[in-house]
């Protein structure tokens, strides 16, 4: 690609600097301590600067609302944030507007992965291990100890589907983190994670939104939990609530535009102010999720990066969410595990 923008794309750039006629954006996210951050770093800002209004609403990342949208052409949503195995099956099927990756700035300065054909992650977060230290009289240090239900009894709380839980009951049963995916794609691997499973089912205490977790360790619901890493960050100042980092999955959100919605363009221009570095660091500050936006990270207090999912240490031993293997084996592993869910 030219290093020198075209006329036309310069012009396009000029336009996105400055901000379009102000539109009402309905912009729908995960809720939660992660909606408070997105609040103080994008959305008031965005209003603050004339842009527009922003209608913020919630879901639990229901694909399933989106395509009957996009199907029946009656798109409300200007932008959903979207976990990234979603994003590329959605791109794939025609459910996601395609974006001009030259409004988002220079691809260098971003997280390898962050711009995609349909959408542009703006935050780097990790599914992990968290546990409540007030109530285990010794500290977990992955998913073997969260499977032994002998050292630590008690219910564990785990997402109810299959992405992740497949995974770190792999991982569980003795699979090396790097070679996870490559057992997954095989149908003795998938009776694998589902026999893992089996073993402690009586014991699951299933969680769909990201606040059911801390709430459930807070209150002694359960023993451990998959979380969200800024979930347990948000509340580690009134609680005793910790993370593993070991064996974590971290993943992009991302933002993207379902096919069909309304002033496009404003939207694309909002995913652009929201991840500028001074944007994303606001977001950082607001819960522990890694910029996308790597200039961000000079401009963050050095405490908060022990918090994050990106920094070397706690990264070391973590799995990157593997987006092709979910959009290739996604739909089938999600109806085994409802079937396998939904049986006594």
């Amino acid at each position: 690609m030219s290093k020198y923008l075209t006329f036309p794309a310069l012009t396009l750039a000029m336009a996105c600097a400055v901000p379009a006629l102000a539109a009402d954006l309905t912009v729908i996210s995960f809720g939660g301590a992660n909606k408070a951050a997105q609040v103080k770093a994008f959305y008031q800002p965005w209003e603050a600067n004339g842009s527009g209004k922003i209608v913020a609403g919630e879901y639990n990342g229901e694909m399933a609302r989106v395509k009957a949208m996009v199907d029946t052409n009656s798109v409300s949503w200007n932008l959903v944030e979207v976990e990234s195995p979603e994003l590329a099956r959605g791109c794939d099927e025609g459910m996601f507007e395609e974006l001009d990756p030259a409004l988002f700035g220079n691809p260098a300065d971003f997280v390898e992965g962050a711009i995609q054909p349909c959408g542009v992650g703006f935050f780097v977060w990790s599914t992990v291990l968290a546990y409540n230290a007030d109530k285990l009289s010794s500290a977990p240090s992955g998913w073997a100890d969260f499977w032994d239900t002998e050292k630590f009894p008690g219910k564990r709380g785990l997402r109810k589907g299959a992405k992740y839980t497949l995974e770190f009951a792999l991982m569980a049963d003795g699979v090396a983190p790097k070679e996870v995916y490559s057992v997954l794609a095989t149908k003795e691997g998938q009776d694998r994670a589902f026999a893992k499973l089996d073993q402690i089912k009586p014991s699951i205490q299933w969680w769909e939104a990201g606040a059911q977790p801390p709430q459930f360790l807070a209150s002694g619901d359960v023993v451990m939990s998959s979380a969200y890493n800024g979930r347990i960050a948000a509340v580690q100042n009134e609680s005793n609530l910790k993370v593993v980092w070991n064996g974590g999955i971290y993943d992009f959100d991302a933002w993207a535009i379902p096919m069909g919605a309304k002033d496009k363009d404003a939207a694309q221009q909002f995913i652009a102010f929201s991840v500028k570095p001074e944007q994303q660091k606001i977001y950082s500050e607001n819960i522990a999720y890694g910029p996308a936006n790597k200039k961000a990270v000079a401009l963050l207090d050095p405490k908060l990066l022990k918090d994050m999912p990106t920094t070397p240490e706690n990264i070391a031993n973590q799995v990157a969410m593997d987006v092709t293997f979910w959009a290739d084996y996604g739909e089938q592993l999600e109806q085994r595990f409802n079937a396998w869910a939904a049986r006594n």
